[in-house]
Formats: C-alpha cells, structure tokens, sequence
C-alpha cells in the first residue's frame, strides 16, 4: 500500500565541547512544570523543589537528568535533586566523554498543501453508495465527527475543486487550500449537487495552474487527491472515449512532472472505469514501464470509500522525526524518546532508522497524529551522535 510519508525537520543543539558539561532537562519543550517553580538559591537554604529537582543560581527548579535516564552519559549518574555525578567506573570525568555533547532537538512538522480535485458530474448521484456518491464522498471527507480532513484540517493546507460542465464550459467551484478549512470545504460541497459531465483532463490541468499561480508555503508539499466515478469527456467537444481517456492520463502526467504527485480514489466498481484510472495513478506518480502498477483506490460501498480517503489523506501526518546528524545504531537502545509525556519503549514504540530517523510506531504514531501540537522530545546517551 502507498502511503504519503512527509518527515519531521528537527533542529539538533548541540553543547559542550572540552570539559564536561550537562544540559538541562528544562530546555526540553515544553519543559517540566518544576522548571516554573521558584526557589531560593541561597546556600544552606532548604530545597523547596520538587523531588528529582534542585534549586539553581537564577533561583528557579532545574534538573541536569532524570533518575534511571540517560542524559548524563557514560561513567555518570543521576542523583535524587537532578545533578550528574561520576559514578566511579573511571569512564568519566576526563575520560572518553570529556568532550562529549548533549544533545537535544524540536521535531517541527512538515505540512503538505492537499488540493482534493472532486468529481460533480450528474452520474454521483447514483445511490449505491449509501445515500449517494456525492454524499457519501461528502460525509468520507469533511463530516464534523468522522470525515478525514475534519481530523487532520490542522495538519495540511486542504483545498478543494469541485469539476464539472456548466453547457459547453468547464465548471469549477473552488475553495483555496488553508488550514482549518474543513468547514469552508463542507459548505463548498453541500452548496452543489452533481449534474452534467465529468472533464477530468480540464480539472487536472487547472489543478495544476493553481499550484503554479499559488505556490504552496516554503516546505509544504504540493499533493492532489483525484477522487472521480466515471470515464472523463468534455464540455461541449465530441472525442472518442479513447481520445479523453488520452487527455485525463496526459493531464495527470502534467501535474506530476510539475512536482505535483496525483493520487486517484475511483467511486466505481466498474472495470473499465478502474482500468482507466490505474493509467491516471500511474501517469501521476511517474510510473515507469516494467515496475508495479501504481497503487489506487476503488471504493464500491460507502465504507470502502470512506477507508480509501483515510489511507490516502492520513499519511500527510508522519510518524518519522529526523536528526541532523546520525546516532549510533547500538546506542538507539539507550535513548529516551517521549510524546506528550508518555516515556517510549525502543523496538515497540519507536525505533531508529538509517541512523537519523526515530520512527514511532503504534500508540505513539497515533497520539503523535491525533494531537494538533504534539510535544516530542529525545535524548541520547553522550558518545552517540555520528559526525
């Protein structure tokens, strides 16, 4: 199956070069609630911080670690007021991790601009998806409870372009992409209904020139979701069949080679119609001749229609993290990964992949991509990270 997978740009700090320093897990965003609490930094003043935490010179609670953590490094450990201590082995102080740094990062998601290109001809009227195509499409994307774009609209700038005839001319109803935008995209559909013909090839090429006129955001990926239910034709022309199935594949081949990937869900169970649009999927990611098809995405029932939308549009939110620099496979193991404040377990919630990327897995891929800000933080042990 092809999912979109967009990663995590992380920014990766590093301190400490020469005599060995610490750093803070203060600094982790967001921090501890202890690292708000004031204190008197006086010596021999009692320690007001909470457990695992000490008062520092700026009179505020602060830890260098965490008991049972890894941030102090080899040859070190963690007191019970958060200080890093040599632990007597002889592999610290001026040892091996002198000049060791620490290490800390802030995932910042990558966010896709998602243009849905949406099918308005007469023919998704049709009742056998539950209460009619058109609906039933309506209901899979934008439904205020289970409609997709309505769970992930703070994750990608969604847009949206309804595509049918109005006589002999092409007929868009347009909602700019923007965050946020599941309500402004519902209102769009509900105000139409379908009629007339199906001008693919027309759609995908305006698709295409609206990226072109409005570039996504700096780092946004440009992405168009296809979603259609019958053989394309035109407006007011009299092509073969053949001819404006030549056209819609060329016109998705456009759009990707504008950097634009094309993925295509087919409201129909018709094998003609599904041979047709395994040529647009394929032409709109760049299939090459001898590899496997491209996938697509038929929906023949109001379920199977609103699991495509889910398994093509969910992806936008990715479960990868990426380091600027490397760590060490054997120290993965060691390191502390949390999302929202949940403690990782490696090799069940999280693993390391080509040395610079934390894929988290299960629960933890899931609460990164049910919370609209989630707070990730790492840390590794000292001696990890790969120059």
């Amino acid at each position: 199956m092809n999912r979109l997978c967009f990663a995590f740009a992380a920014t990766l700090t590093l301190t400490a070069c020469g005599a060995k320093e610490f750093g803070s897990v203060c600094s982790e965003v967001p921090p501890p609630q202890a690292c708000m609490t004031a204190c008197d930094p006086a010596p021999g003043a009692a320690n007001a911080c909470p457990s695992g935490f000490h008062c520092s010179e700026d009179g505020q609670c602060d830890a260098q670690c965490t008991v049972g953590g890894s941030q102090c490094g080899d040859g070190y450990t963690c007191t019970a007021e958060g200080y890093c201590v040599d632990d007597g082995s002889g592999s610290g102080g001026n040892g091996p991790d002198a000049s060791c740094p620490a290490i800390n990062f802030t995932p910042m998601p990558v966010t896709p601009s998602i243009l849905l290109v949406l099918d308005q001809s007469g023919s998704m009227s049709g009742t056998d998806i539950n209460p009619t195509r058109y609906l039933g499409m309506r209901n899979a994307l934008v439904d205020p409870t289970m409609g997709v774009v309505s769970q992930l609209e703070s994750k990608a700038y969604f847009g949206s372009k309804l595509y049918t005839c109005a006589g002999n001319n092409n007929a868009f109803t347009d909602v700019p992409r923007a965050l946020n935008n599941a309500a402004a995209i519902r209102a769009s559909i509900d105000g139409k209904a379908p009629a007339d013909s199906t001008p693919t090839a027309a759609a995908l090429d305006k698709a295409r020139m609206d990226f072109a006129a409005t570039p996504p955001p700096a780092g946004s990926p440009p992405i168009v979701v296809l979603a259609t239910d019958g053989e394309p034709n035109g407006c007011g022309t009299n092509q073969s069949q053949a001819q404006y199935n030549a056209q819609s594949v060329a016109a998705a081949g456009a759009v990707y080679a504008a950097g634009i990937p094309v993925y295509v869900l087919a409201i129909s169970a018709n094998n003609t119609l599904l041979s047709h649009l395994q040529d647009v999927a394929n032409a709109g990611q760049g299939h090459q001749a001898g590899q496997p098809n491209i996938p697509f995405y038929p929906a023949a029932n109001s379920a199977q229609l609103a699991a495509a939308f889910q398994t093509i549009i969910s992806g936008v939110v990715s479960c990868d993290l990426k380091l600027t620099s490397s760590i060490d496979d054997a120290s993965a193991m060691n390191g502390t990964v949390t999302v929202n404040g949940m403690v990782l377990t490696y090799g069940t919630d999280w693993t390391l992949v080509g040395g610079n990327i934390i894929r988290l897995t299960g629960a933890a891929c899931n609460s990164l991509k049910a919370t609209p800000n989630p707070a990730v933080s790492a840390s590794f042990p000292c001696g990890s990270v790969i120059f």
